[in-house]
């Protein structure tokens, strides 16, 4: 085999590679990050529920719970449009 070709091939891997490598350190920040928000709304939503108390948070889900009943039996409707 022509050592032209090998080093070319050679280089075009660790090439490859570097992007592999910066590609997966984007990943894992983007997944650090989500994590963090995923912390920091659980948070919000806890704290909401202390501040309006456990009656008034039950019947905010129910009525959300309502709302995705109502959104289910109206998909397959628009659907069929």
């Amino acid at each position: 085999m022509d050592k032209s070709l090998y080093k070319m091939k050679e280089s075009k891997l660790i090439d490859m590679q570097k992007k592999i490598e910066v590609l997966g350190s984007a990943l894992k920040n983007t997944l650090l990050k989500l994590n963090a928000l995923e912390q920091y709304t659980q948070g919000i939503l806890t704290s909401f529920q202390i501040h309006i108390g456990k009656d008034e948070w039950e019947k905010i889900v129910e009525q959300l719970k309502d709302i995705n009943k109502r959104e289910d039996v109206e998909q397959p409707v628009e659907k069929g449009n």
